[in-house]
């Protein structure tokens, strides 16, 4: 469905603009939980009655401390305690982890942090991560949703997501991977089971991929074979309408975010700046921003966009720095609607920035790790910042200027990516393939970049 034909279904008063400004008008008319001033914006799950922050914590990539070779992996649970009071200080009530994340330490912070706080002060979203096939069965799922719930310190989740639905198990499609997952072995509903009894509050699932696989469990819904009380939906403003351009496969964040709001089904927003990448812009389309508002920061854009919709319940944010947590803080507290004027402008941008032709890598690292040691994310980021700020060298190979840029690059390259876990190191045997929820080519992708390289230093 195109943007317009989008408009038309949700009757959208001002035509040519994105769904976000019929959510907008609509919200700020009639919403009880606009903000005073200073104060985080919530919003109301119908569901249950919740309150909660517009801005939500993704506890993906906490800070982790730095430990000598060879040593365990740690989390520093300090800092990730300061991170986690300051943002309840400032109203962030809901907090998102999952057994995989941060090499799997990511519960365990996060119930640390949270338990120091009253129950009732915060809602907590964990998910049943169980990706591969050796946890398909019953009591290997059983068993890490338990763990959850230890490591979380509490006997009840407000949020459990089915993870990442409509990716694929090698050998297996899609429907076959949800089927084996959740289906087979009994473990939805066994999930259902458990939420009739308290133990999880509102049941959902995050999704990337197929989008048969959204479509049916959205039908399963309409029949009322199964009730999803929230969906998590990748959604950001070159998303809404590139999605599909980005990376083949993909869903236009414009019909997830409808089929949701036509049902009442609440939205949380995952990748609200896909990893970054709409933080750092190049200089012309910064121009662009900076001429709407001189002080807003392309971050700041990108939040306010996704925080629009009225559909929305929150938005995640993995912030691994205090000082990306206050900034967060500070563009919901309250939320700015974004107008009708901006959001042509934003759909203008994200036109341009589809042209760039970056990779869609959102540094989710459920790639790694790669059996042959590359660095995967880093070489996408890598590549991605050089595009970004126009650093690939371009010209007569004998100019002055073409050989410093080279130089540049290939040094950057090294300082950026360790040269064991570069992308010549791919011998294409597409282990990540299955993994990768925004369903890029990694090991085409890779060949690329290893081709640039090497035509970099020949020349």
């Amino acid at each position: 469905m195109n943007r317009r034909e989008f408009i038309k279904h949700t009757t959208a008063a001002v035509a040519g603009t994105s769904l976000l400004l019929s959510a907008c008008n609509k919200k700020t008319e009639s919403s009880p939980t606009a903000s005073a001033k200073g104060e985080m914006s919530k919003r109301i799950n119908p569901n249950t009655g919740d309150e909660v922050s517009l801005l939500g914590y993704g506890m993906m990539r906490l800070p982790g401390k730095e430990v000598a070779e060879g040593a365990p992996y740690e989390l520093d649970q300090a800092v990730i305690n300061e991170l986690v009071d300051y943002a309840l200080e400032h109203g962030v009530n809901y907090f998102d982890t999952a057994p995989v994340y941060c090499r799997g330490l990511s519960e365990q912070a996060t119930g640390t942090a949270l338990a120091r706080h009253p129950r009732n002060k915060y809602f907590v979203a964990t998910k049943l991560s169980n990706f591969s096939p050796d946890t398909w069965s019953r009591e290997e799922s059983m068993a890490m949703f338990e763990r959850s719930l230890k490591y979380l310190q509490t006997d009840y989740v407000d949020y459990l997501l089915l993870h990442s639905v409509g990716g694929t198990a090698a050998g297996k499609n899609s429907i076959q991977t949800f089927e084996g997952r959740y289906i087979d072995n009994g473990i939805l509903d066994w999930l259902v089971e458990q939420k009739a009894k308290g133990r999880i509050r509102n049941l959902g699932f995050s999704y990337h991929g197929d989008v048969n696989i959204f479509d049916m469990l959205l039908r399963w819904h309409d029949e009322g074979k199964y009730h999803w009380d929230f969906v998590q939906i990748q959604l950001n403003f070159l998303d809404w309408n590139h999605a599909k351009v980005q990376s083949a496969g993909n869903t236009n964040a414009s019909y997830l975010y409808a089929e949701l709001e036509k049902r009442g089904i609440p939205s949380i927003v995952m990748e609200p700046l896909l990893g970054g990448r709409l933080a750092k812009q190049p200089a012309h389309i910064l121009r662009e921003m900076k001429q709407k508002d001189i002080h807003a920061t392309p971050a700041e854009w990108a939040f306010r966009y996704a925080g629009t919709p009225k559909g929305i319940l929150t938005v995640l944010s993995g912030m691994t720095y205090m000082e990306h947590l206050k900034e967060n803080c500070a563009t919901y507290s309250p939320l700015r609607p974004i107008t009708p004027e901006e959001d042509r402008m934003l759909m203008q941008l994200a036109d341009a920035i589809c042209n760039l032709k970056a990779i869609p890598c959102t540094a989710c690292n459920y790639c790694m790790p790669c059996p042959y040691g590359i660095d995967i994310p880093a070489v996408f980021g890598y590549y991605n910042a050089c595009l970004t700020e126009g650093l690939l060298p371009e010209g007569d190979k004998h100019d002055t200027a073409y050989r410093k840029a080279k130089k540049k690059w290939l040094v950057g390259y090294d300082k950026k990516v360790e040269r064991m876990r570069q992308a010549d190191h791919c011998i294409g045997c597409k282990h990540c393939l299955s993994h990768c929820p925004q369903r890029i080519n990694i090991p085409a992708q890779m060949q690329m970049i290893d081709n640039i390289a090497e035509q970099l230093k020949q020349s």
